[in-house]
């Protein structure tokens, strides 16, 4: 009986272009052995797979990668609630570089590198560009415009580019025309712009340039295409890197956890997990920014918005800061720790949200902490702890953070990068769709913050924190920018806009059908006009299930 499975074991991987060492064989049919006959081809299969999403130096494999298999199915089979919710500090997001002659991405702590430091050594500085760079000309090889044809096609079958070095150009000594060129826009010299690449610059002349969609800012790679003469680059047209779906990055590295978290399986493979997802139609994500907690009419406001949900409560509350309306240099850990106070007395009169509901808060960029570099961490404990005490389940986390919500994964940033990213541009686009060309800017950069150090500051050792890569399912962009949603690729970005300056609007996000709904605490005098109409939904998004799902008329979807 146990050389029969055993063959059947080794069949099945040998099938899969894998062979098994005899102890990885052993242990396998030891595993399968109690399971029922009718089961094991189903267990066989789903451990295969997963050995197949691993980084995998050789085809043989050993006893220590079965074991991590058989350990992640095992996972997927336990109901464990911590795996369905999870937040993620930015600093503890984990560390990979991409080695370009095994190309893979490794983790830091393989490759034998020092612990990050927030004040590092100038060469994280040249690292951190790097490996901007690297992700982003390794993700555009692979883009079907730049894949090279196959031995034997014909040139009418292969309509490819090729993309060239800097070093290409300046080693030149003749006119080279048609080039195209992925680099970085510097100005090393005042008023002259420069294309730089890991190997060299060239200067740029790109008075004639046509500019593709997207906001072109310094330090944002873009690919530069014209011809080269006498030491400078004549651009004829700028375009942003071809971004790439998570479904296809994911197909290429497999199951490495780029996101985050504390489990480690994989969760865009589980079955439970997605299940879990389709069948909570009732789950939603309430996003809230400028929540200014010195403000009257906010907090006024904020006790009708839980009032509205004390009967159903949202999976979370994302609150984003600033939490003061303006930055009070003397007293303003004082005066933010009285708010928090208030607010935690505001939520005791609602037990069921406090109960069902998590309570996050992402710091904005006046907001007490360490200093304004990115990532910022969370408010400290000493101004939190009269509100905790009220509210256990609030989680104070760093600014950017991730939430992974069943498969999904979601990134929460507060900072006005619309606007600064809108501020600096080389040239500010013609037909003025600004959210649909930030939202092209950042996925194609692959990072929140594609913006010169001194205009966006950033640790140099946590960069990877604000990489976009693969992309997530949705990206919550705090901004006192209009509010906004668009979608681009694989990802949903999502703008709240500031909570006062938009007449009290607010952004619902449904995980369940993946909408998101454009909602407003409204006025009295609105109130009493609405009267006959508990919950309104715009034709854009799909309704909530739930029946009866406020007790009062005074939150209304906008249309």
């Amino acid at each position: 009986m146990a050389t029969k499975l055993k063959n059947n074991i080794v069949s099945a991987f040998k099938m899969h272009g894998l062979t098994l060492r005899s102890e990885a064989s052993r242990y396998i049919v030891e595993v399968l052995a109690p399971v029922a006959e009718n089961d094991r081809g189903q267990w066989l299969d789903r451990i295969i797979e997963i050995i197949q999403k691993q980084s995998l130096s050789s085809a043989m494999i050993g006893k220590e990668i079965c074991e991590s298999a058989v350990q992640e199915c095992n996972n997927e089979q336990n109901d464990d609630s911590d795996s369905i919710f999870n937040v993620i500090d930015a600093f503890s997001v984990p560390r990979f570089t991409y080695v370009r002659e095994r190309k893979k991405f490794i983790p830091d702590s393989n490759l034998d590198k020092a612990a990050p430091s927030l004040h590092g050594p100038p060469s994280d500085k040249g690292t951190m560009f790097r490996d901007r760079y690297t992700v982003l000309h390794q993700r555009t090889l692979r883009n079907k415009l730049f894949t090279p044809p196959a031995i034997g096609s014909t040139d009418a079958e292969s309509n490819t580019f090729q993309l060239k070095p800097v070093e290409y150009l300046v080693g030149s000594t003749s006119k080279l025309g048609n080039v195209l060129v992925l680099g970085m826009l510097v100005q090393l010299k005042e008023g002259k712009w420069y294309l730089e690449d890991p190997t060299g610059h060239v200067q740029l002349d790109f008075t004639q340039a046509k500019f593709q969609s997207g906001l072109f800012t310094e330090n944002s790679f873009v690919l530069a295409e014209g011809w080269y003469e006498d030491g400078i680059f004549y651009v004829e047209a700028f375009g942003l890197p071809p971004p790439e779906a998570s479904e296809t990055t994911r197909s290429y590295f497999g199951n490495i956890n780029f996101f985050g978290g504390p489990s480690p399986i994989q969760v865009k493979a589980s079955n439970r997990l997605s299940q879990i997802e389709a069948e909570n139609t009732d789950a939603m994500f309430v996003l809230i920014s400028d929540v200014w907690l010195d403000n009257s009419r906010v907090m006024e406001k904020l006790n009708v918005l839980f009032k509205g949900y004390s009967e159903f409560p949202p999976t979370a509350f994302i609150c984003c800061g600033n939490f003061l309306s303006s930055a009070k240099v003397l007293s303003h850990s004082k005066t933010l720790t009285d708010c928090f106070r208030d607010l935690g007395n505001m939520l005791s009169n609602y037990p069921q949200i406090v109960a069902s509901s998590q309570m996050i808060f992402v710091p904005g960029p006046n907001d007490p902490g360490h200093s304004t570099i990115l990532p910022r961490p969370n408010i400290p404990n000493s101004i939190t702890e009269a509100f905790r005490k009220k509210v256990p389940n609030a989680i104070f986390t760093s600014n950017p953070c991730r939430i992974q919500y069943c498969t999904q994964e979601i990134v929460i940033f507060r900072e006005d990068i619309v606007t600064k990213l809108c501020r600096n541009c080389v040239k500010f686009p013609s037909d003025g769709n600004v959210p649909l060309h930030f939202a092209k800017s950042i996925i194609s950069q692959a990072h929140l913050c594609p913006l010169p150090l001194h205009v966006c500051p950033v640790y140099w050792a946590y960069d990877s924190s604000l990489r976009l890569y693969p992309l997530p399912d949705v990206i919550v962009t705090a901004d006192r920018y209009d509010p906004f949603t668009t979608k681009t690729v694989s990802s949903t970005v999502i703008n709240p806009g500031s909570f006062l300056r938009t007449d009290f609007g607010f952004k619902v996000y449904y995980p369940a059908s993946r909408q998101v709904q454009d909602s407003q605490v409204m006025e009295e005098a609105d109130r009493m006009l609405n009267s006959s109409s508990i919950l309104q939904n715009s034709d854009t998004t799909t309704p909530p299930t739930r029946e009866s799902s406020f007790s009062i008329s005074q939150l209304m979807p906008v249309s």
